[in-house]
């Protein structure tokens, strides 16, 4: 028989860039204008980009200014400014002002989501599925599997990012191999106050794919989000990568937005969606 999708979800774009934001929180932030500048040491573009929050309250005239605060305060930190962009009118007259300025485009991203399932996934007696480990914390074995697939630096760099992933509840996921050795990972994120969750760092190792190890993590964390009262799910993929996109679509996911960054030439460019 088969199992109806859930709807699409449903929800505004100011409430899910707030979500989003949440979800992944830069170590240091500071508000001009509206803007809100983040920075974690260079590491994640997403935590060391400028989200232009409320980008249609403010007219052309005001642009060069607020853009000269916020090169003296990454500056003042050693990193390039970039901008998160959303899709959308209001960021029309950003996007001139940075043309203008040479600021480069960068990984573009689609934000997909789904409602909450308002029937279980087919049982796992149906089917075979690997087991699926499930935690709090992001253990050293999920941290590993992370960094090896989507890290970028060295200890340093993936202890500042630990601590932006601790920065949000979340429920963290594991599946290993069948010599037990730790082989895809993926993060349920769920921002205090919010009925809202999204999924984060699904990696699997390249000797571990096509096991079906995604996909068994993927609907672990959705039914974690469902036991916890989750409403509805986003979850973010590079615009290039085709292959987790037909997953997720699989799974009930739509794509509801995109967005890009926008980045001064950079001494050292952070990565990653």
């Amino acid at each position: 028989m088969d199992i109806p999708k859930p709807a699409p979800l449903e929800v505004e774009s100011a409430m899910l860039e707030s979500a989003m934001d949440a979800a992944w929180p830069a170590l240091e932030r500071h508000t001009a204008g509206g803007w809100v500048l983040r920075a974690a040491a260079g590491v994640t573009q997403r935590a060391n980009s400028i989200w232009p929050r409320g980008a249609a309250r403010h007219s052309a005239e005001d642009l060069p200014a607020l853009l000269r605060q916020a090169r003296t305060w990454y500056r003042n930190r050693r990193l390039p400014v970039i901008f998160q962009l959303f899709d959308g009118p209001a960021a029309t007259e950003l996007h001139g002002l940075l043309d203008a300025e040479g600021f480069t485009r960068q990984s573009g991203t689609l934000v997909m989501t789904r409602s909450a399932a308002t029937q279980e996934p087919a049982s796992a007696a149906t089917r075979a599925t690997p087991a699926v480990e499930l935690s709090p914390d992001p253990s050293e074995d999920w941290l590993q599997v992370w960094w090896q697939v989507d890290g970028r630096g060295g200890e340093d760099a993936r202890a500042v990012a630990r601590k932006i992933l601790e920065g949000c509840p979340s429920v963290y996921a594991l599946v290993r191999d069948h010599e037990g050795r730790p082989a895809a990972v993926g993060r349920l994120a769920v921002p205090a106050g919010s009925n809202q969750g999204g999924l984060y760092c699904m990696a699997t190792l390249p000797e571990a794919r096509r096991r079906g190890f995604a996909s068994a993590i993927l609907e672990s964390l959705l039914q974690a989000g469902n036991h916890r009262g989750v409403t509805g799910f986003w979850l973010l993929v590079t615009a290039a990568n085709h292959g987790a996109q037909e997953l997720y679509s699989n799974a009930g996911f739509q794509e509801a937005g995109r967005y890009l960054y926008r980045q001064e030439r950079p001494r050292r460019a952070p990565t990653g969606c």
